[in-house]
């Protein structure tokens, strides 16, 4: 079975990761989302946080920070996940829209509250510095 495929925006200020949490949801997760049957990385990243964050991403900036493999939160275990991360600039200020219900900015104290995959991401964040 190949893994879920999604892509994620990475976006730290002050130590701190944008995090999601999506209605009736009870962990946090990175935003983005799945691709769309011909879409490119950069596309996905784009429509995605548009519509959760109504948050423009300059696609031209989006850079590859890493690919991440973990069980898929809420699925039959064996189910993958495989999450590729950008960091990219943007024009607007996030704000929960459509599935999202809360946007907060997470430190690596709070791994225990996000997604598998989420959590191999704070821990990489966490080696490269990037994540307090």
């Amino acid at each position: 079975m190949e893994p879920i495929d999604k892509i994620a925006w990475i976006r730290i200020a002050h130590g701190r990761i944008l995090s999601t949490r999506s209605r009736g949801k009870d962990v946090w997760y990175l935003p983005g989302g799945k691709r769309e049957p011909g879409e490119t990385d950069r596309e996905t990243l784009t429509r995605e946080i548009a519509e959760e964050l109504g948050v423009v991403i300059d696609p031209e900036t989006a850079v590859h920070l890493g690919t991440f493999t973990a069980q898929a939160h809420g699925h039959p275990a064996g189910t993958l996940v495989r999450m590729t991360c950008y960091t990219a600039e943007h024009h607007g200020d996030p704000r929960p829209d459509h599935e999202i219900e809360e946007v907060a900015w997470l430190g690596y104290a709070d791994r225990d509250r996000v997604s598998p995959v989420d959590r191999i991401i704070f821990d990489d964040l966490r080696r490269r510095a990037l994540l307090a």
